[in-house]
């Protein structure tokens, strides 16, 4: 069995990674941390009757693994330390996402206290970096938008078929996205029957977008995205809209994300045809909620080819696909074990 610590278990995405690594046949938890003092229940109330504690971060013992679902600066200060122990390291967080470390100081407006961490961490998209995953000690687990965005756009990038520099992300976020502290726009009076915008310029996942789409080519990547909170709870849809440097049709580029993404048991491509009889299309594109609470990532897609546009649908589960089960499957990858152990289940319907 392996070994699992989850430093900073109370918010929702280390209360999911307990949850999934809980059921997970090869995974002994040893210990879930929390500041407060309270009980889990006080949190997560799922874990009523479990008896799944939490622990003080002062009485940590050392695991095989940690999963770091605390705020921006906690993970670069223990790293080496727990690195040192032995112990591999899957940061839910942004401590270790950018491999420019002027830009992660000046995005995230602090000292980056351990830079060399930082330039050993892998990019956790095992679609793009498995081989590097497999021999990994430390993950830097990606944005929820950024996951979203980079799977919708990587094979228009791969291919050469977009324009680069002039790719658009309206991402749309439930409100699990902005963690269980409060704040007025999350309170249901407010985003209910509401759309929220929020760091509509220059926020922090553009960056990841453009360093690993960036990677796919040599060509210069700008990525403009704009994000939004909805009044939904789990679930990301990323819109991305891209340019042709040629002709192409919906079925084309479905041919190509299918190849690009072949084998890949946790990205669907949604081909639902289209009915041409119907004056509402809406049947051959994903939906946030038939990815909640799974490791699955619907991609859909059209062509606008009178005015020469493509768009492309990345849904999944913020908390899913786009945090800690991702860290479970790239767990899984570090360890030897079957990619898909512990993961396979479904999303809810109705949700």
């Amino acid at each position: 069995m392996i070994k699992v610590g989850i430093y900073g278990a109370s918010g929702y995405m280390g209360g999911e990674a307990l949850r999934v690594l809980s059921e997970h046949p090869a995974v002994e938890v040893s210990w879930a941390t929390s500041r407060s003092g309270q009980p889990l229940e006080n949190f997560h109330r799922n874990f009523y009757g479990s008896g799944l504690k939490l622990i003080s971060p002062a009485e940590i013992t050392p695991v095989d693994a940690v999963f770091f679902a605390v705020p921006t600066g906690t993970p670069m200060t223990l790293a080496a330390d727990m690195l040192a122990q032995g112990t591999k390291l899957i940061d839910l967080g942004s401590d270790f996402r950018l491999k420019n470390r002027a830009e992660w100081e000046r995005v995230y407006k602090r000292d980056h206290a351990a830079w060399p961490v930082a330039q050993e961490a892998v990019y956790g998209i095992p679609e793009l970096h498995r081989a590097e995953i497999q021999q990994a000690r430390v993950i830097a687990n990606p944005g929820c938008f950024s996951s979203a965005a980079i799977f919708g756009l990587a094979p228009l990038v791969k291919a050469g078929l977009i324009e680069t520099d002039k790719l658009v992300v309206d991402g749309l976020s439930g409100t699990a996205g902005a963690g269980a502290d409060l704040d007025v726009t999350m309170h249901h009076p407010e985003i209910g029957n509401n759309i929220v915008a929020y760091n509509v310029v220059d926020h922090r996942h553009t960056y990841e977008m453009e360093q690993e789409l960036g990677a796919l080519t040599e060509a210069k990547v700008v990525v403009h995205f704009t994000s939004s909170y909805v009044p939904i709870t789990r679930g990301i849809l990323a819109i991305c809209h891209a340019f042709p440097t040629q002709r192409v049709n919906r079925e084309r580029l479905l041919d190509l994300y299918r190849a690009f993404y072949e084998g890949e048991y946790f990205i669907k491509i949604f081909d639902l045809p289209k009915d041409a009889q119907a004056s509402w299309q809406y049947k051959p594109y994903p939906w946030v909620s038939a990815t909640s609470g799974t490791n699955f990532c619907h991609i859909g897609l059209d062509v606008d080819e009178r005015r020469n546009r493509i768009v492309v649908f990345g849904a999944l589960d913020s908390v899913g696909k786009g945090g800690a089960h991702a860290g479970v499957q790239n767990l899984n990858l570090m360890f030897g074990l079957a990619e898909t152990t512990g993961l396979t289940r479904l999303g809810l319907h109705p949700y």
